[in-house]
This record gives structure tokens, sequence and C-alpha cells, in this order.
């Protein structure tokens, strides 16, 4: 049988490595389907044919037509990582003008296990509304990759290696407990 993710991703930097998360989601026996906010979507265009071959889907980042037929199969569990200080926000609030964060918006009402980590400097972390978004989604049930045993804020300007095999054992932690 079959496992589907879907990886998101947003505007910041560990999103340039996406080719390299969607083998190794592979290799640890995932069907990945690709989805990034329009802003990811552009630093990636030169790729996203590249990625589309990869993952055998097409990469997305806006939503289909009305009535038009769902161009991938349903999710066993949702990767949204990086996700960044505007796509965290507007997912905890319910804004979902972003296909990616309309469809982590709608994973709490079909039940779909989803795991998020954040890619935040460090003055972003230091606004009020990331405390309270990282609170109100973990209480809807997702896992929220960031402090301690997740993604640590960095300094602004500053690139520290993401924590990719955090979101690879979150995923599949999410998985078992479906």
């Amino acid at each position: 049988m079959s496992r589907t993710v879907y990886l998101f991703g947003s505007a910041a930097p560990p999103v340039l490595e996406i080719g390299r998360v969607v083998g190794e989601l592979q290799r640890r026996g995932w069907d990945v389907c690709l989805g990034l906010t329009p802003t990811a979507a552009d630093w990636l265009d030169e790729e996203v044919g590249e990625l589309e071959t990869l993952t055998g889907h097409p990469v997305r980042s806006a939503y289909k037509r009305p009535g038009a037929a769902d161009a991938w199969p349903r999710a066993d569990v949702i990767l949204f990582a990086p996700v960044t200080f505007h796509s965290l926000n507007a997912w905890a609030l319910g804004l979902t003008d972003r296909f990616v964060v309309g469809v982590v918006a709608e994973s709490f009402g079909k039940r779909i296990p989803t795991v998020a980590m954040p890619c935040v400097n460090a003055a972003y972390a230091q606004h009020t509304q990331i405390d309270l978004s990282v609170t109100r989604l973990r209480s809807m049930g997702v896992e929220v990759l960031y402090g301690e045993g997740g993604f640590v804020p960095n300094q602004p300007g500053e690139r520290l290696p993401y924590p990719w095999p955090l979101a690879f054992e979150a995923v599949e932690r999410a998985a078992a407990n479906g």
C-alpha cells in the first residue's frame, strides 16, 4: 500500500533543498506531492519540471478551478517545512489565500496528521504572534517542531543547517499514530 505525503514549502532558504528532501522521503517509502507558496514557486521556477519528474505529480502553488479533478492522491500525512512567519500565522488565523495554507487549514477537519517546522529568524521570533500561532496550531493537533527539539531561530542573515531529520522522524510518527 502506497503512503502519500504532501510536502509543502514556503519562501525560506531551506526550500532550495527541496529536491533532496523529496528524494529522502521517497527513500523512506513515501509518494511525495509537492506544494509551494507563490514566492517559493518563483524561487524554484527553473526546477519545477525536474521536481515534477521526480515526484510524478504536478508541483502546485495555486488552487485548482472549481470542478477540476484533483491531480494528487489523498494525503496520509502533510509536512509543511519550511514554513515562514507569514504562512505560519496565516494558517493559525485561518487566512487561506494561498493554496498550501488552505490545504493545511483543512487538514484539521479532514483528520490528516500534519507536521510543521518553521524557519524564522530571531527577530521574527520576538513578535508575540508567533507564540500564539504555534500554541493554536498545537492545540489543533499539529506537531509544530519549533523551539527545543525542533527548529531554533537563527540570527537574521545567519544560515544554519535546517533540521530536516527531525521533520522526517515526525512524519513517520504522525503516520504511525494516524
